[in-house]
């Protein structure tokens, strides 16, 4: 990593004219060499390499602590730097040794030869998290890699209580080394060898494994999923077979005693003003309406779109709130419609209690009492909240208060609609869910506070119509024209690259219908980020205007309760004789 980096860094400061002879490299490292773990070839080779690099190596040298720009050693001394990075072994994690599990010296799960846990005959564990105890190796991916056809061949064979077959980690492996600039030294046994063509070998190797993970199969659509023979006890194949017979109406309804189950672990909020929900079960939830307020309804639902239920539940709560935080309104109550997946009763108690777990988390920080619901199986899981909410009757904000002079302000970028098509096809990168899904999770209570304390004129949230769809729901009413700056609009990592892609939602072509209400499409369409004002937003941001005055103050305090993408991305202006009311600007 350093011999890269210095590589590297050097390569960028000449390109841009910076004189490169004064930086210096230092490797601290607490062992009596470098790279104990192999040969004495390889470590004369590389300090070979190091020596006419410029490094200065720091041998039995031990970190003590690090501070910004200061490194201090065991023995007194401190050294200050630029940047330090610091690598380390491969470390475990806490929980295997929280619940329970028979853990090594440094916390790794401890297997047998069978890769089967030594203290819990049913866990199986392999790669980095587990440990080998008759074959301790290192934390490589040279033996996690060679562990899997021996865990698929174990799994099976315990599935059909068949005895399991040891499974002995190979003692010598190849490593590929490089230095950094096309050049590497291969190290294996008691021999090294280096040269240009090492690193071209390593990079082949490199480049084949990575293929594997980017150049992916085409999504299959219409292949039915099969059981493969024996791997399935009586019990579950009785739950399968059942399955092309389930019953409609209340038949199809999640039985009591699971439906018990997921609820029982569950710990909705408590109001004053909820007389009967879950805490006092009944045919139907009572609430009160306090004097001076009026009541605010919606409802949303859709099929998941993730693997993990206890998210899909957050996002759903999150989308679901956010038409009362547009209309102005504190979410008061909610009411579940969950679709699960027909299965055993564990399973179905699971995948209920999570998604039902994660929406709690949301309903809490947002003082929302959940008191009922209605449960279902189907092909798929489903989750949808009616949320009921309560708002002063003169303080109900509409989409269409516009004025000419507001300012147009989205709280967070969009892009969730093109990125989650991608995902479903497997060209998604995971760092744009990632980051897709943490904008998805993030409540837009606070957004709405901030916006209303500006004095918002027009607000609601952008969703499934997307942000054009939405906009024009705000411009027709409000009587008004908007001009909508396509270079200010804040967009998901990854979005502009899928849709360039040509990846869109289905529901794409439907919203692209409301391009009759952009007066100049045609030179719009030629800009790239123009397909994505039509993608449709699950739990997207609020779109508000605000007085022209008060749009900085408002995007800064926005920026500070946490929604960093906030930005102003359009003018509201007085309208005009088109009938077309949005202008985009690029």
């Amino acid at each position: 990593m350093l011999l890269a980096v210095q590589y590297r860094l050097g390569q960028l400061l000449r390109e841009q004219g910076h004189d490169v002879a004064g930086l210096e490299f230092h490797l601290f490292t607490d062992t009596d060499t470098i790279l104990p773990t192999h040969n004495r070839f390889v470590r004369k080779k590389f300090e070979r390499v190091l020596t006419e690099r410029n490094v200065h190596v720091h041998v039995k040298e031990m970190v003590e602590s690090v501070e910004a720009g200061r490194l201090n050693i065991a023995n007194g001394q401190s050294f200050t730097f630029d940047e330090i990075l610091w690598v380390t072994d491969a470390g475990a994690a806490v929980w295997p040794g929280q619940s329970g599990l028979a853990i090594d010296e440094k916390g790794f799960i401890a297997v047998d030869d069978t890769l089967q846990s030594t203290s819990h005959e049913n866990i199986f564990a392999a790669g980095d998290i587990a440990s080998v105890a008759n074959h301790p190796r290192p934390k490589s991916g040279v033996f996690a890699v060679r562990q899997g056809k021996p865990l698929e061949r174990n799994l099976r064979r315990a599935l059909l209580g068949r005895s399991l077959k040891p499974f002995t980690p190979q003692s010598k492996f190849l490593s590929l080394i490089s230095t950094g600039d096309q050049y590497a030294i291969a190290s294996r046994s008691f021999w090294a060898v280096e040269g240009a063509w090492v690193w071209q070998w390593k990079d082949w190797i490199d480049q084949r494994f990575m293929n594997k993970y980017n150049d992916l199969p085409e999504m299959v659509t219409d292949e039915k999923p099969a059981l493969a023979r024996g791997l399935a006890g009586a019990d579950v194949i009785k739950e399968i077979s059942a399955i092309a017979m389930r019953c409609g109406g209340c038949g199809s309804k999640v039985g009591a005693s699971a439906l018990s189950r997921a609820i029982s672990v569950l710990e909705p909020v408590m109001r004053d003003d909820v007389l009967i929900g879950l805490h006092a079960p009944d045919d139907a939830a009572v609430v009160e309406v306090p004097p001076g307020k009026v009541m605010v309804h919606t409802v949303d639902s859709f099929r998941t779109f993730i693997n993990d239920p206890y998210v899909f539940g957050q996002v759903t709560a999150n989308h679901a709130l956010g038409d009362i935080y547009a209309m102005g309104g504190e979410p008061q109550t909610a009411l579940a419609i969950a679709t699960v997946p027909f299965g055993l009763e564990d399973k179905v108690v699971t995948d209920l209690s999570q998604m039902l777990a994660g929406a709690l988390a949301v309903f809490k920080d947002a003082n929302t009492a959940l008191v009922g619901g209605h449960t279902s199986e189907g092909d798929e899981l489903a989750l949808g909240f009616s949320i009921n909410g309560l708002v002063d009757r003169d303080r109900i904000m509409r989409k269409g208060g516009m004025k000419p002079g507001d300012k147009l302000i989205i709280t967070k970028p969009i892009g969730t609609g093109t990125l989650f098509a991608a995902d479903m096809r497997q060209k998604a990168k995971g760092r744009w869910i990632e980051n897709a899904l943490a904008s998805m999770v993030q409540s837009n209570l606070d957004g709405a506070k901030c916006l209303f304390e500006h004095d918002a004129t027009a607000c609601t949230d952008v969703t499934g119509f997307g942000l054009l769809g939405h906009l024009v729901e705000m411009a027709k009413p409000s009587e008004v024209d908007v001009e909508l700056d396509l270079n200010a609009i804040p967009i998901l990592d990854g979005a502009l690259e899928m849709v360039e892609a040509g990846i869109f939602s289905s529901l794409q072509p439907q919203n692209i219908r409301l391009r009759r209400a952009v007066r100049n499409g045609e030179d719009a369409a030629k800009d790239p980020r123009y397909p994505l004002i039509y993608d449709p937003q699950t739990a997207g941001g609020l779109l508000a205007s605000v007085p022209g005055e008060l749009a900085n103050g408002c995007v800064a305090e926005l920026k500070r309760l946490g929604y960093p993408h906030t930005a102003v991305i359009g003018t509201i202006l007085p309208q005009s004789d088109h009938l077309e009311p949005i202008v985009i600007k690029t």
